[in-house]
């Protein structure tokens, strides 16, 4: 899944930056409101962490400016604790907000449950068959067994699974695996589908030739 980190302090940016990117989510990062807002513009992300007091554009103004176009998922990061600053960032289109300071193991369960949320799965379990995916530790187990898989090939069993039932574009993928500064050859996704099928179960991903993939409920 991919992410946006928009905070101006170097060192908390990096450190956010950094816990995500161990998560195996693909992050792209601003440091103010004007290229925040940009990025989450021009790319599609699965959810955006967003600080209010930047500079150029506030965060509030981020935010307002960003419901005009898009339903992309917002968690607000700040220092502002005041009752009347969490009515305004959820009135205003936030999804959740954490105050700082705050513990990363906090911020990615935030992250990962609005993740869910927006895809209509209450639970962290889903179960595809004999196929089980844990999405808050991350593994994939097939008939109890544990199946060892990469990051990327996670990220993109996840997506699939998430919104199983749906055709699943191979821009949408790129979109929703690569970040800005990663490799994204041509024919990455179908190694990468190649590599599940292997895993678990040729029948488990279904291809729509000259469309995308597709998970089946």
């Amino acid at each position: 899944m991919r992410l946006l980190v928009v905070e101006d302090e170097p060192d908390l940016r990096r450190a956010v930056v950094q816990a995500l990117t161990e998560e195996n989510f693909a992050v792209d990062e601003a440091a103010d409101g004007a290229a925040g807002l940009h990025k989450a513009l021009v790319w599609e992300y699965d959810a955006i962490v967003l600080d209010i007091m930047l500079p150029v554009k506030n965060g509030w103004q981020v935010l307002e400016e960003l419901r005009r176009q898009k339903t992309t998922p917002v968690l607000i990061l700040t220092a502002r604790d005041a009752v009347i600053d969490r009515v305004r960032g959820l009135d205003g289109g936030a999804d959740d907000y954490l105050v700082k300071p705050f513990s990363l193991v906090e911020l990615i369960a935030r992250i990962r449950a609005l993740i869910r949320r927006v895809a209509g799965q209450a639970s962290s379990i889903i179960e595809l068959g004999s196929i089980v995916i844990n999405l808050s530790n991350r593994t994939v187990t097939k008939s109890d067994e544990a199946i060892s898989l990469t990051a990327r090939e996670y990220a993109l069993l996840e997506l699939l699974a998430l919104h199983r039932g749906k055709l699943i574009t191979r821009t949408m993928i790129y979109d929703h695996i690569f970040g800005e500064d990663d490799d994204s050859l041509s024919n990455l996704v179908d190694v990468h589908v190649s590599h599940l099928r292997k895993k678990l179960g040729a029948e488990l991903i279904e291809t729509r030739r000259g469309q995308g993939y597709i998970i089946h409920d």
